[in-house]
């Protein structure tokens, strides 16, 4: 069995994160597994890669990833495996093009990874998708609210659909010794939010949360894009630079989620949350918005508060720094409600499915 993962870059990310952490397991269980990143950049997740995995990593270009011509440089690729496992837009869109149009026998499995996307906002897109997602094979969605969600969008019934929660691997986080980081004095009460700087992750209702907490409550943000200078303008407004730090992109979370205090997600929206699920995994009490999605991880364990409610999440914050019982027992059933999402289960799952549709 040959597989193709394609997916648009390796930039950091709940999806790029699980093909970094995925294909060398693949690996592990005898598939044949190599990944074609639409966006040729060497970056953190491309190098860790690298270093784990012993497949070919190709990438396509290093301009525009929404260029259709693209799609002519996927088909050559196309012909050299069984099943081609994709992940994110546009990397769906040119790999179902690619196959109509060169009338490929290969399969194609697709991971919806979001609750919403702004293509759901247009009814022209809405046809597109429906014509793009007949195309599939099958369909693995990240939690049961990204299949409601999908399902309710394409408005047609599909049978070869199911959830496939995403997992982690849990020794990295588990085994993981607390590091001595000297980003804040040891008597700080630190925070930390692992996302991309973009709409989506909301990171200004964070940051103004803090406005409303103790001065030695203090803020991690690890990521990089294109609203990290509007955040950091926030910061600057607000008079909080000695409280909040910006790491840009990271290759230590185990040893940051250990250092921090409480992990936080203060999303817009969600197709799972990988990050919040991380700082459980880590022992440490998690906050998030609650959204579909999230909730189904965090609700009855960790924390949720309504997306944009910077005062509810301060509450949350403040209680956790003020009440350490509180703060070990939410910390527990966190930690425990972690092992349920051994990403070794989702592998398995998903080659479960490979067989499937080859076996069609």
């Amino acid at each position: 069995m040959k597989v193709l993962n394609v997916i648009t870059s390796l930039q950091t990310g709940g999806a790029e994160k699980l093909i970094v952490n995925s294909l060398p397991i693949y690996q592990e269980n005898g598939i044949n597994t190599e990944a074609l990143v639409l966006k040729d950049e060497q970056n953190p997740f491309w190098r860790q890669l690298e270093r784990n995995y012993s497949g070919d990593i190709k990438g396509l270009t290093k301009k525009s990833v929404y260029n259709p011509f693209l799609i002519f440089k996927i088909i050559p690729y196309l012909k050299r495996y069984d099943l081609i496992h994709v992940h994110l837009f546009p990397s769906l869109y040119w790999v179902v093009l690619a196959k109509w149009i060169s009338f490929s026998k290969s399969k194609i499995v697709y991971t919806e990874h979001s609750t919403h996307n702004k293509r759901r906002e247009s009814k022209i897109f809405q046809y597109i998708d429906q014509f793009i997602y007949s195309k599939l094979d099958y369909i693995g969605c990240i939690s049961e609210a990204t299949k409601i969600n999908l399902k309710k969008h394409l408005k047609f019934k599909k049978d070869d659909i199911t959830v496939v929660l995403n997992g982690i691997e849990l020794s990295n986080f588990i085994n993981t010794k607390k590091t001595k980081f000297s980003f804040f004095d040891k008597n700080s009460f630190v925070l930390i939010q692992v996302s991309s700087f973009r709409e989506q992750k909301d990171q200004p209702t964070l940051i103004n949360a803090l406005v409303n907490l103790p001065s030695n409550i203090k803020l991690l943000l690890v990521g990089e894009g294109k609203l990290r200078k509007d955040n950091e303008a926030l910061v600057q407004k607000l008079g909080l630079q000695d409280r909040v730090i910006f790491l840009g992109n990271r290759n230590d979370i185990p040893d940051l989620m250990r250092y921090a205090d409480v992990c936080i997600l203060s999303s817009h929206y969600e197709g799972f949350g990988l990050a919040v699920l991380e700082g459980m995994a880590s022992g440490k009490p998690s906050i998030a918005s609650n959204l579909d999605g999230v909730k189904e991880i965090v609700d009855g364990y960790g924390l949720l508060f309504e997306r944009g409610d910077s005062q509810a999440l301060a509450s949350h914050i403040l209680k956790l720094y003020d009440d350490k019982v509180y703060y070990n027992e939410v910390a527990e059933k966190c930690f425990e409600r972690s092992k349920e999402f051994d990403i070794n289960k989702m592998v398995q799952q998903y080659i479960e499915i490979y067989k499937k549709v080859l076996n069609k």
